[in-house]
């Protein structure tokens, strides 16, 4: 695996990198998942995308978020991993460089997102803690954590 990390804002995307970082949501998200909802939500403009590349195809991204522009505090979201890649620990790889994006671009700690409930075990190994009781979105049950 040859992997790099990209860092852009929506106006910097191509619509190559658009269209697959789209077809990698959908496809986890949408399809994965068996969960109908409007992933394309008005948000990513907003949002610098964090893109991983295996040989120029993705296989990990997180949308991260400036304070007040999802939550009070920067927030991480989005965070999806290519299913044929999980068992790289790829994910730990993708948070811990979205909090790295946090603190260089933002020279933020204090992190909100709002969790899938069966990956808590895995946000609180990047020092998340529960801060809400479970909330259904999306028909997924889901809790907020903070971090910092």
């Amino acid at each position: 695996m040859n992997l790099e990390w990209k860092i852009k804002r929506f106006d910097a995307l191509s619509s190559q990198e658009l269209y697959n970082l789209l077809q990698l949501r959908s496809e986890v998200f949408v399809v994965e998942q068996n969960c109908v909802y409007q992933d394309i939500d008005g948000k990513d403009e907003k949002a610098i995308h964090l893109i991983g590349e295996d040989n120029g195809k993705i296989v990990a991204y997180a949308r991260i978020f400036k304070p007040n522009d999802y939550f009070e505090q920067a927030s991480i979201g989005r965070v999806v991993v290519k299913e044929s890649y999980r068992d790289k620990k790829l994910g730990h790889l993708l948070m811990r460089e979205a909090i790295r994006v946090i603190e260089t671009h933002f020279e933020e700690t204090k992190i909100t997102i709002s969790a899938q409930l069966y990956l808590k075990k895995f946000y609180e190994s990047h020092g998340f803690v529960q801060n809400s009781d479970m909330y259904l979105e999306d028909d997924i049950p889901h809790i907020e954590m903070k971090k910092g």
